[in-house]
Protein backbone atom coordinates (compact mmCIF):
# COMPACT_ATOMS: atom_id res chain seq x y z
CA UNK A 1 0.00 0.00 0.00
CA UNK A 2 2.59 2.85 0.58
CA UNK A 3 4.33 1.55 -2.70
CA UNK A 4 1.25 2.87 -4.38
CA UNK A 5 0.45 5.63 -2.41
CA UNK A 6 3.92 7.02 -3.38
CA UNK A 7 3.90 5.99 -6.87
CA UNK A 8 0.70 7.85 -6.90
CA UNK A 9 2.63 11.01 -6.27
CA UNK A 10 3.70 12.99 -8.90
CA UNK A 11 7.20 15.00 -9.14
CA UNK A 12 6.15 18.11 -11.20
CA UNK A 13 9.09 20.92 -12.62
CA UNK A 14 7.33 24.26 -12.92
CA UNK A 15 8.79 26.80 -15.30
CA UNK A 16 7.57 30.08 -15.97
CA UNK A 17 8.69 33.04 -18.22
CA UNK A 18 10.74 35.82 -15.92
CA UNK A 19 7.49 38.05 -15.77
CA UNK A 20 6.12 38.44 -12.07
CA UNK A 21 2.33 38.55 -13.85
CA UNK A 22 3.52 34.14 -14.89
CA UNK A 23 5.77 33.76 -11.84
CA UNK A 24 2.65 34.16 -9.39
CA UNK A 25 0.22 31.96 -11.22
CA UNK A 26 2.41 29.22 -11.65
CA UNK A 27 3.89 29.77 -7.72
CA UNK A 28 -0.21 29.51 -6.94
CA UNK A 29 -0.44 25.69 -9.26
CA UNK A 30 2.67 24.87 -7.16
CA UNK A 31 0.50 25.27 -3.67
CA UNK A 32 -2.15 23.37 -4.95
CA UNK A 33 -0.32 20.58 -5.99
CA UNK A 34 1.87 20.70 -3.02
CA UNK A 35 -1.42 20.85 -1.19
CA UNK A 36 -1.81 17.27 -2.78
CA UNK A 37 0.78 15.93 -1.76
CA UNK A 38 2.80 16.15 -4.84
CA UNK A 39 6.48 17.37 -5.24
CA UNK A 40 6.96 20.49 -6.95
CA UNK A 41 10.89 21.94 -8.30
CA UNK A 42 9.84 25.55 -9.38
CA UNK A 43 12.20 26.74 -11.49
CA UNK A 44 13.78 30.47 -12.59
CA UNK A 45 16.62 33.12 -12.03
CA UNK A 46 18.37 34.03 -8.57
CA UNK A 47 16.52 37.22 -8.11
CA UNK A 48 13.23 36.34 -9.30
CA UNK A 49 13.67 33.42 -6.13
CA UNK A 50 14.43 35.94 -3.50
CA UNK A 51 11.39 37.92 -4.55
CA UNK A 52 8.96 35.63 -4.84
CA UNK A 53 6.20 35.38 -2.03
CA UNK A 54 6.99 33.26 0.74
CA UNK A 55 5.78 29.73 0.34
CA UNK A 56 3.82 29.01 3.41
CA UNK A 57 5.03 26.15 6.24
CA UNK A 58 3.23 23.92 5.79
CA UNK A 59 4.10 23.20 2.20
CA UNK A 60 7.70 24.48 2.03
CA UNK A 61 8.68 20.67 2.32
CA UNK A 62 7.30 20.04 -0.74
CA UNK A 63 8.50 22.79 -3.00
CA UNK A 64 11.64 23.35 -3.63
CA UNK A 65 13.03 27.18 -4.93
CA UNK A 66 15.70 26.29 -7.86
CA UNK A 67 17.66 29.01 -9.24
CA UNK A 68 19.01 28.70 -12.75
CA UNK A 69 22.15 30.85 -13.11
CA UNK A 70 20.61 34.49 -14.76
CA UNK A 71 22.33 34.61 -18.07
CA UNK A 72 24.36 38.09 -19.40
CA UNK A 73 22.30 39.59 -22.41
CA UNK A 74 23.93 42.19 -24.42
CA UNK A 75 21.84 45.61 -23.71
CA UNK A 76 20.48 44.15 -20.45
CA UNK A 77 20.68 46.49 -17.23
CA UNK A 78 22.85 44.88 -14.55
CA UNK A 79 20.33 42.45 -11.97
CA UNK A 80 17.79 42.52 -14.83
CA UNK A 81 16.42 39.20 -14.74
CA UNK A 82 12.24 39.89 -15.47
CA UNK A 83 10.29 41.93 -17.15
CA UNK A 84 9.65 44.21 -14.28
CA UNK A 85 13.26 45.44 -14.27
CA UNK A 86 13.26 46.85 -17.99
CA UNK A 87 11.21 49.08 -19.64
CA UNK A 88 8.55 47.58 -22.26
CA UNK A 89 10.54 47.81 -25.24
CA UNK A 90 13.46 45.48 -23.63
CA UNK A 91 10.83 42.36 -23.09
CA UNK A 92 12.48 40.92 -26.12
CA UNK A 93 15.64 41.15 -24.91
CA UNK A 94 14.47 38.79 -21.97
CA UNK A 95 13.36 36.80 -24.13
CA UNK A 96 17.06 36.10 -24.91
CA UNK A 97 17.42 36.09 -21.42
CA UNK A 98 15.22 32.84 -21.41
CA UNK A 99 16.52 31.25 -24.56
CA UNK A 100 20.14 31.26 -22.82
CA UNK A 101 19.24 29.44 -19.76
CA UNK A 102 18.78 26.10 -22.33
CA UNK A 103 22.00 24.86 -21.23
CA UNK A 104 21.39 25.03 -17.38
CA UNK A 105 18.13 23.84 -17.85
CA UNK A 106 19.55 20.62 -19.77
CA UNK A 107 22.03 20.53 -16.67
CA UNK A 108 19.07 20.47 -14.48
CA UNK A 109 17.28 17.49 -15.75
CA UNK A 110 20.13 15.36 -16.29
CA UNK A 111 21.30 16.07 -12.84
CA UNK A 112 17.60 15.15 -11.80
CA UNK A 113 17.25 12.22 -13.87
CA UNK A 114 20.74 10.59 -13.08
CA UNK A 115 19.94 11.44 -9.60
CA UNK A 116 16.90 9.08 -9.08
CA UNK A 117 14.46 12.52 -9.22
CA UNK A 118 13.34 12.19 -12.15
CA UNK A 119 10.58 14.73 -13.32
CA UNK A 120 7.33 12.90 -13.82
CA UNK A 121 5.84 16.21 -15.78
CA UNK A 122 7.92 19.48 -16.75
CA UNK A 123 4.78 21.89 -17.28
CA UNK A 124 6.03 24.96 -19.56
CA UNK A 125 5.52 28.59 -20.43
CA UNK A 126 4.75 30.12 -23.56
CA UNK A 127 8.30 31.24 -23.85
CA UNK A 128 10.57 28.30 -23.25
CA UNK A 129 10.34 26.71 -27.12
CA UNK A 130 13.34 25.05 -26.67
CA UNK A 131 12.46 22.97 -23.48
CA UNK A 132 10.36 20.00 -25.71
CA UNK A 133 13.21 18.84 -27.16
CA UNK A 134 15.21 18.75 -24.34
CA UNK A 135 12.38 16.89 -22.03
CA UNK A 136 12.34 14.30 -24.48
CA UNK A 137 15.74 13.52 -24.85
CA UNK A 138 15.31 12.28 -21.18
CA UNK A 139 11.74 10.64 -22.35
CA UNK A 140 9.81 13.48 -19.59
CA UNK A 141 6.01 14.44 -21.06
CA UNK A 142 5.37 18.26 -21.00
CA UNK A 143 2.33 20.27 -20.37
CA UNK A 144 2.07 24.62 -20.67
CA UNK A 145 0.44 26.01 -18.60
CA UNK A 146 -1.10 29.39 -20.13
CA UNK A 147 -1.91 32.16 -17.00
CA UNK A 148 -3.96 34.35 -19.90
CA UNK A 149 -7.07 34.40 -20.83
CA UNK A 150 -8.20 31.26 -22.55
CA UNK A 151 -10.37 33.20 -25.01
CA UNK A 152 -7.17 34.57 -26.79
CA UNK A 153 -5.23 31.47 -27.10
CA UNK A 154 -8.33 30.06 -29.41
CA UNK A 155 -8.95 34.03 -30.77
CA UNK A 156 -4.77 33.56 -32.01
CA UNK A 157 -5.26 30.25 -32.71
CA UNK A 158 -2.93 26.85 -34.15
CA UNK A 159 -0.84 27.22 -37.02
CA UNK A 160 -3.21 25.07 -39.35
CA UNK A 161 -6.05 27.34 -39.12
CA UNK A 162 -3.71 30.78 -39.59
CA UNK A 163 -2.17 28.67 -42.38
CA UNK A 164 -6.02 28.22 -43.93
CA UNK A 165 -6.79 31.44 -42.75
CA UNK A 166 -4.04 34.09 -42.95
CA UNK A 167 -4.29 37.24 -41.48
CA UNK A 168 -2.11 39.92 -43.10
CA UNK A 169 -3.27 43.13 -42.00
CA UNK A 170 -4.55 44.86 -38.97
CA UNK A 171 -7.55 44.87 -39.95
CA UNK A 172 -8.13 41.17 -39.73
CA UNK A 173 -7.22 41.57 -35.80
CA UNK A 174 -10.35 43.61 -35.62
CA UNK A 175 -12.80 40.61 -35.90
CA UNK A 176 -13.28 37.34 -34.38
CA UNK A 177 -11.47 34.86 -36.55
CA UNK A 178 -13.17 32.32 -38.82
CA UNK A 179 -12.27 29.23 -36.58
CA UNK A 180 -13.95 30.88 -33.96
CA UNK A 181 -17.51 31.23 -32.82
CA UNK A 182 -17.06 34.40 -30.84
CA UNK A 183 -19.48 37.54 -30.85
CA UNK A 184 -18.36 40.51 -33.25
CA UNK A 185 -17.36 42.43 -30.37
CA UNK A 186 -14.84 39.95 -28.91
CA UNK A 187 -12.16 41.10 -30.87
CA UNK A 188 -8.98 43.36 -30.65
CA UNK A 189 -9.51 47.61 -31.59
CA UNK A 190 -7.57 48.71 -34.12
CA UNK A 191 -4.82 50.09 -31.83
CA UNK A 192 -4.09 47.39 -29.90
CA UNK A 193 -3.93 45.04 -33.14
CA UNK A 194 -0.46 46.50 -34.20
CA UNK A 195 0.73 44.47 -30.86
CA UNK A 196 -1.44 41.03 -31.78
CA UNK A 197 0.19 41.60 -34.94
CA UNK A 198 3.57 42.34 -34.03
CA UNK A 199 3.82 38.69 -31.99
CA UNK A 200 3.61 36.70 -34.97
CA UNK A 201 6.57 38.66 -36.37
CA UNK A 202 10.15 37.61 -35.27
CA UNK A 203 11.74 39.96 -32.76
CA UNK A 204 15.04 40.38 -31.19
CA UNK A 205 15.29 37.30 -29.99
CA UNK A 206 14.80 36.12 -33.62
CA UNK A 207 11.86 34.07 -32.79
CA UNK A 208 8.24 35.37 -32.43
CA UNK A 209 6.08 35.51 -29.70
CA UNK A 210 3.35 32.99 -31.71
CA UNK A 211 5.66 31.12 -33.47
CA UNK A 212 6.94 29.86 -29.55
CA UNK A 213 3.66 29.03 -28.57
CA UNK A 214 2.77 26.98 -30.87
CA UNK A 215 6.12 25.16 -31.02
CA UNK A 216 5.31 24.38 -27.61
CA UNK A 217 1.89 23.49 -27.38
CA UNK A 218 2.86 20.84 -30.33
CA UNK A 219 5.18 19.26 -27.95
CA UNK A 220 3.03 19.07 -25.00
CA UNK A 221 0.53 16.36 -23.91
CA UNK A 222 -1.90 18.87 -22.65
CA UNK A 223 -2.65 22.26 -22.09
CA UNK A 224 -3.49 23.82 -18.14
CA UNK A 225 -5.49 26.84 -18.33
CA UNK A 226 -5.84 29.10 -15.44
CA UNK A 227 -9.62 29.50 -15.59
CA UNK A 228 -12.71 27.56 -15.70
CA UNK A 229 -15.93 26.73 -17.57
CA UNK A 230 -17.68 29.30 -15.02
CA UNK A 231 -16.38 31.98 -16.21
CA UNK A 232 -15.58 30.95 -20.18
CA UNK A 233 -18.04 28.35 -20.96
CA UNK A 234 -17.39 27.03 -23.99
CA UNK A 235 -14.13 28.02 -24.97
CA UNK A 236 -12.39 24.71 -23.22
CA UNK A 237 -14.21 21.97 -25.94
CA UNK A 238 -13.17 24.13 -28.79
CA UNK A 239 -9.04 24.94 -27.33
CA UNK A 240 -9.00 20.83 -27.08
CA UNK A 241 -10.76 20.56 -30.85
CA UNK A 242 -8.46 23.53 -31.99
CA UNK A 243 -5.17 22.24 -31.02
CA UNK A 244 -5.70 18.47 -31.09
CA UNK A 245 -4.83 17.93 -27.43
CA UNK A 246 -6.82 18.27 -23.69
CA UNK A 247 -6.84 21.69 -23.10
CA UNK A 248 -7.53 21.60 -18.90
CA UNK A 249 -9.14 24.13 -17.15
CA UNK A 250 -7.55 24.35 -13.23
CA UNK A 251 -10.01 26.51 -12.16
CA UNK A 252 -9.44 30.28 -11.02
CA UNK A 253 -6.51 29.32 -8.52
CA UNK A 254 -7.26 31.98 -6.25
CA UNK A 255 -9.20 31.69 -2.77
CA UNK A 256 -11.92 34.39 -1.42
CA UNK A 257 -10.43 33.82 2.30
CA UNK A 258 -7.67 35.29 3.21
CA UNK A 259 -5.06 34.20 5.93
CA UNK A 260 -4.87 36.32 8.25
CA UNK A 261 -0.93 36.08 7.79
CA UNK A 262 -0.79 37.49 4.61
CA UNK A 263 0.45 40.61 3.66
CA UNK A 264 3.02 43.02 5.62
CA UNK A 265 4.95 46.30 6.60
CA UNK A 266 3.15 49.29 7.06
CA UNK A 267 1.92 50.55 3.68
CA UNK A 268 -0.64 47.12 4.00
CA UNK A 269 -1.93 48.24 7.47
CA UNK A 270 -2.00 51.99 6.46
CA UNK A 271 -4.11 51.58 2.90
CA UNK A 272 -6.10 48.74 4.92
CA UNK A 273 -6.87 51.70 7.87
CA UNK A 274 -7.96 54.17 5.39
CA UNK A 275 -10.17 51.74 4.01
CA UNK A 276 -11.62 51.11 7.51
CA UNK A 277 -12.52 54.64 7.44
CA UNK A 278 -14.78 55.34 4.08
CA UNK A 279 -18.41 54.10 3.76
CA UNK A 280 -19.21 50.56 2.52
CA UNK A 281 -18.98 49.82 -1.64
CA UNK A 282 -18.01 53.98 -1.75
CA UNK A 283 -14.49 53.33 -3.00
CA UNK A 284 -12.77 52.65 -6.72
CA UNK A 285 -9.74 50.61 -6.86
CA UNK A 286 -7.75 51.93 -9.35
CA UNK A 287 -4.38 49.89 -10.41
CA UNK A 288 -3.11 49.57 -13.95
CA UNK A 289 -0.48 46.72 -12.97
CA UNK A 290 3.40 47.28 -13.12
CA UNK A 291 3.91 47.27 -16.90
CA UNK A 292 1.05 48.98 -18.44
CA UNK A 293 2.75 51.25 -21.29
CA UNK A 294 1.20 54.18 -19.30
CA UNK A 295 2.25 57.57 -20.48
CA UNK A 296 2.80 61.35 -18.76
CA UNK A 297 -0.48 62.16 -20.98
CA UNK A 298 -2.40 59.08 -19.48
CA UNK A 299 -1.45 59.51 -16.45
CA UNK A 300 -2.87 62.75 -16.01
CA UNK A 301 -6.41 62.02 -17.64
CA UNK A 302 -7.07 59.06 -15.60
CA UNK A 303 -5.94 61.62 -12.74
CA UNK A 304 -8.44 64.20 -14.03
CA UNK A 305 -10.91 61.92 -14.87
CA UNK A 306 -10.86 60.41 -11.41
CA UNK A 307 -11.32 64.09 -9.60
CA UNK A 308 -14.38 64.62 -12.40
CA UNK A 309 -16.29 61.51 -11.48
CA UNK A 310 -16.60 63.13 -7.73
CA UNK A 311 -16.20 59.46 -6.09
CA UNK A 312 -13.83 57.87 -3.59
CA UNK A 313 -10.81 56.35 -4.85
CA UNK A 314 -7.76 54.23 -4.01
CA UNK A 315 -5.32 54.60 -6.65
CA UNK A 316 -1.91 51.88 -6.30
CA UNK A 317 -0.15 54.37 -8.10
CA UNK A 318 3.00 51.66 -9.04
CA UNK A 319 6.06 53.41 -11.44
CA UNK A 320 5.96 52.39 -15.28
CA UNK A 321 8.71 49.40 -15.39
CA UNK A 322 12.13 49.99 -15.75
CA UNK A 323 11.73 53.52 -13.97
CA UNK A 324 14.64 54.04 -11.48
CA UNK A 325 12.94 56.55 -9.30
CA UNK A 326 11.59 55.91 -5.96
CA UNK A 327 7.78 55.19 -5.66
CA UNK A 328 7.31 57.94 -3.97
CA UNK A 329 8.97 60.54 -6.42
CA UNK A 330 6.99 59.22 -9.09
CA UNK A 331 3.74 60.27 -7.79
CA UNK A 332 4.80 64.29 -9.17
CA UNK A 333 3.84 62.94 -12.47
CA UNK A 334 0.23 63.33 -10.98
CA UNK A 335 -1.49 67.12 -11.99
CA UNK A 336 -0.29 69.70 -9.82
CA UNK A 337 -2.68 70.05 -6.88
CA UNK A 338 -4.31 66.96 -7.28
CA UNK A 339 -3.77 64.97 -3.99
CA UNK A 340 -4.74 68.47 -2.21
CA UNK A 341 -7.85 69.00 -4.31
CA UNK A 342 -8.38 64.93 -3.54
CA UNK A 343 -7.33 64.87 -0.46
CA UNK A 344 -10.48 64.20 1.55
CA UNK A 345 -11.88 60.88 -0.55
CA UNK A 346 -9.01 60.14 -2.44
CA UNK A 347 -5.75 58.08 -1.77
CA UNK A 348 -3.04 57.83 -4.36
CA UNK A 349 -0.82 54.97 -2.78
CA UNK A 350 3.01 54.80 -4.55
CA UNK A 351 4.59 51.27 -4.41
CA UNK A 352 3.16 47.79 -3.34
CA UNK A 353 -0.60 47.68 -2.54
CA UNK A 354 -1.54 44.50 -1.08
CA UNK A 355 -4.61 43.91 -4.04
CA UNK A 356 -6.79 40.61 -2.92
CA UNK A 357 -6.83 42.77 0.86
CA UNK A 358 -7.95 45.94 -0.69
CA UNK A 359 -10.44 44.28 -3.32
CA UNK A 360 -11.77 42.03 -0.44
CA UNK A 361 -12.44 44.84 2.04
CA UNK A 362 -16.17 45.96 2.57
CA UNK A 363 -15.56 49.87 1.43
CA UNK A 364 -14.03 48.53 -2.53
CA UNK A 365 -17.43 48.61 -4.46
CA UNK A 366 -15.62 48.91 -8.06
CA UNK A 367 -12.17 47.93 -9.74
CA UNK A 368 -10.61 50.24 -12.19
CA UNK A 369 -7.88 48.14 -14.31
CA UNK A 370 -6.03 47.18 -16.76
CA UNK A 371 -8.00 44.01 -17.54
CA UNK A 372 -4.46 41.90 -16.77
CA UNK A 373 -6.12 38.63 -16.40
CA UNK A 374 -5.00 38.06 -12.74
CA UNK A 375 -6.71 41.39 -11.40
CA UNK A 376 -9.96 40.60 -13.24
CA UNK A 377 -10.19 37.21 -11.31
CA UNK A 378 -9.55 38.64 -8.24
CA UNK A 379 -11.81 41.62 -9.37
CA UNK A 380 -15.19 38.57 -9.73
CA UNK A 381 -14.03 36.36 -6.78
CA UNK A 382 -14.64 39.34 -4.58
CA UNK A 383 -17.82 40.42 -6.74
CA UNK A 384 -16.53 43.86 -7.60
CA UNK A 385 -17.94 45.17 -11.40
CA UNK A 386 -15.42 46.91 -13.51
CA UNK A 387 -14.05 49.61 -14.92
CA UNK A 388 -11.94 48.76 -18.08
CA UNK A 389 -8.81 50.54 -19.46
CA UNK A 390 -6.83 47.69 -21.51
CA UNK A 391 -3.28 48.37 -23.42
CA UNK A 392 -1.60 45.19 -24.55
CA UNK A 393 -1.37 41.44 -24.40
CA UNK A 394 -5.36 39.79 -24.36
CA UNK A 395 -6.58 42.79 -21.78
CA UNK A 396 -8.43 44.20 -24.77
CA UNK A 397 -9.72 40.64 -25.36
CA UNK A 398 -10.88 40.69 -21.46
CA UNK A 399 -13.12 43.63 -21.81
CA UNK A 400 -14.54 43.20 -24.16
CA UNK A 401 -15.44 39.59 -22.97
CA UNK A 402 -16.73 41.37 -19.43
CA UNK A 403 -18.86 43.76 -21.17
CA UNK A 404 -20.32 40.94 -22.82
CA UNK A 405 -21.44 39.11 -19.40
CA UNK A 406 -22.41 42.58 -18.69
CA UNK A 407 -19.73 43.31 -16.14
CA UNK A 408 -18.06 46.38 -16.71
CA UNK A 409 -17.61 49.14 -19.33
CA UNK A 410 -14.51 50.54 -21.19
CA UNK A 411 -13.44 53.29 -20.69
CA UNK A 412 -13.98 55.45 -24.04
CA UNK A 413 -10.72 55.25 -26.68
CA UNK A 414 -9.92 56.82 -29.70
CA UNK A 415 -10.04 53.73 -32.13
CA UNK A 416 -6.76 54.42 -34.24
CA UNK A 417 -4.60 55.43 -31.45
CA UNK A 418 -5.84 54.37 -27.94
CA UNK A 419 -5.90 57.74 -26.72
CA UNK A 420 -8.38 58.55 -23.50
CA UNK A 421 -9.43 61.49 -21.93
CA UNK A 422 -10.78 62.98 -18.52
CA UNK A 423 -14.55 62.84 -19.67
CA UNK A 424 -14.36 59.46 -20.91
CA UNK A 425 -12.77 58.28 -17.58
CA UNK A 426 -15.36 60.51 -15.15
CA UNK A 427 -17.85 58.80 -17.58
CA UNK A 428 -17.22 54.99 -17.10
CA UNK A 429 -16.58 55.28 -13.47
CA UNK A 430 -20.07 57.02 -12.82
CA UNK A 431 -21.87 54.45 -15.20
CA UNK A 432 -20.52 51.88 -12.20
CA UNK A 433 -20.46 53.57 -9.57
CA UNK A 434 -23.07 56.21 -9.53
CA UNK A 435 -25.95 56.08 -12.09
CA UNK A 436 -28.94 53.42 -11.88
CA UNK A 437 -26.86 51.13 -14.58
CA UNK A 438 -24.15 50.25 -12.08
CA UNK A 439 -26.73 48.08 -9.80
CA UNK A 440 -27.04 45.87 -12.87
CA UNK A 441 -23.81 45.86 -13.41
CA UNK A 442 -23.29 44.41 -9.66
CA UNK A 443 -25.71 42.07 -9.66
CA UNK A 444 -24.31 40.43 -12.73
CA UNK A 445 -21.00 40.10 -11.12
CA UNK A 446 -22.43 39.12 -7.75
CA UNK A 447 -23.80 35.76 -9.74
CA UNK A 448 -20.40 35.26 -10.91
CA UNK A 449 -19.11 35.30 -7.21
CA UNK A 450 -21.34 32.67 -6.30
CA UNK A 451 -19.96 30.74 -8.69
CA UNK A 452 -16.31 31.06 -8.44
CA UNK A 453 -16.56 30.83 -4.21
CA UNK A 454 -17.72 27.68 -4.48
CA UNK A 455 -14.44 26.67 -2.98
CA UNK A 456 -15.30 22.10 -3.50
CA UNK A 457 -15.72 23.03 -7.44
CA UNK A 458 -13.05 24.99 -7.67
CA UNK A 459 -11.15 22.28 -5.97
CA UNK A 460 -12.53 19.81 -8.36
CA UNK A 461 -10.72 21.44 -11.35
CA UNK A 462 -7.56 20.86 -9.31
CA UNK A 463 -8.51 16.64 -8.82
CA UNK A 464 -9.48 16.59 -12.19
CA UNK A 465 -6.14 18.22 -13.54
CA UNK A 466 -4.20 15.70 -11.49
CA UNK A 467 -6.29 13.07 -12.65
CA UNK A 468 -4.99 13.58 -16.27
CA UNK A 469 -1.46 14.29 -14.90
CA UNK A 470 -1.46 11.14 -13.75
CA UNK A 471 -3.31 9.18 -16.31
CA UNK A 472 -0.74 10.40 -18.99
CA UNK A 473 2.30 9.70 -16.47
CA UNK A 474 1.30 6.35 -17.00
CA UNK A 475 0.79 5.97 -20.18
CA UNK A 476 4.14 7.40 -20.63
CA UNK A 477 5.73 4.74 -18.62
Amino acid sequence: MEEAAATAKLNVVLFPWLAFGHMIPFLELAKRLAARGHAVTFLSTPRNVARLPPVPTHLSSRIRLVALPAPRVEGLPEGAESTADVPPEKNELIKKAVDALAVPFAAFLADATTGGSKPDWIVNDFCHHWLPAIADEHKVPCAMFVIVQATMMAFLGPRWANDVHPRTTLEDFTVPPNWCPFPPAIAYRRHEAAWTAGAFQPNASEVSDVDRLWQIIERSRLTIYRSCDEVEPGVFALLTDLFQKPAIPAGVLLQPKLDDGDGDSSSCSEVLRWLDNQPPKSVIYVALGSEAPLTANNLHELALGLELAGVRFMWSFRKPAGTSAPDADVVRLLPAGFEERTRGHGLVWPGWVPQVRVLAHGAVGAFLTHCGWGSTIESLVFGHPLVMLPFVVDQGLIARTMAERGVGVEVARDDSDGWFGRDGVAAAVRRVMVDEEGKVFASNVRKLKEVLSDQRRQDQYMDELVGYLRRYRDDNC
